[in-house]
């Protein structure tokens, strides 16, 4: 799984112009899921995402996570993150997920979070979407459950 963080003031997402999820403080988590992956992975970068201290503390030096700051998550499926640009001019996509398979995951991810005390909202999978956010920082962090398996 990849997952893009963005540390926000504030994020929604709109589906055909109406609200389906909206955060304050927190994390926008832009989440792809692998064609390889499984719920290892999911619960993997659920528990990174939540104890990542990315948050400033009263120095101003990033040492809080988003349980610390007891902040939200906006997770919006994005299988874009498995576009291979290598060759030609359009990406290819073949290393993404199944929808079928990338939903059971995102859910997965989603409920790893919960479990974990963030408040989750969510995108609507498969859809188009109007991702509107404030980054704050910025600060945006890159995830890979590949990578962080092989610490």
């Amino acid at each position: 799984m990849r997952a893009v963080l963005q540390r926000v003031t504030s994020a929604d997402v709109r589906v055909d112009g109406t609200l389906v999820g909206s955060i304050g403080p927190g994390i926008l988590v832009l989440l792809g899921v692998g064609q390889d992956d499984e719920e290892d992975d999911a619960l993997r970068l659920a528990r990174k995402t939540s104890e990542l201290r990315i948050f400033a503390d009263e120095a101003g030096r990033m040492n809080r996570s988003l349980l610390d700051i007891g902040g939200g998550a906006l997770v919006v499926s994005q299988f874009t993150l498995y576009g291979d640009v290598r060759k030609g001019r359009r990406p290819s996509f073949v290393k993404a997920a199944s929808p079928e398979k990338a939903a059971v995951l995102y859910e997965r991810f989603c409920e790893a979070l919960r479990e974990r005390g963030i408040p989750v909202e969510t995108g609507r999978f498969q859809a188009m979407m109007a991702v509107r956010l404030t980054n704050d920082g910025p600060v945006t962090i890159l995830l890979d459950s590949e990578e962080l398996k092989r610490r």
